[in-house]
């Protein structure tokens, strides 16, 4: 369970660095006569993959029982 968590967090933290890498490409790109790179793009195809790692492994230790839904309670 424990383990579940600190993966979680770092995939959380690997998203929002590759987010933070595609603003500074953005922001820095195609400045002072230089063409613009694919840097964005990629980082941003990176944090489209973290996010889906982490939606499959999420999924699987669900699945498998590491962790379970407690939602809200039903009233009616």
């Amino acid at each position: 369970m424990r383990a579940m968590k600190y993966l979680v967090l770092l995939a959380f933290i690997a998203i929002i660095c590759s987010l933070a890498s595609a603003l500074f490409f953005m922001m820095r790109g195609g400045q002072e006569g230089k063409p613009k790179s694919g840097h964005m793009a990629r980082a941003l195809a990176f944090r489209v993959g973290f996010s889906i790692l982490l939606f499959l492994c999420l999924l699987g230790a669900w699945k498998l029982g590491y962790i379970s839904p407690t939602g809200l309670p039903l009233k009616g």
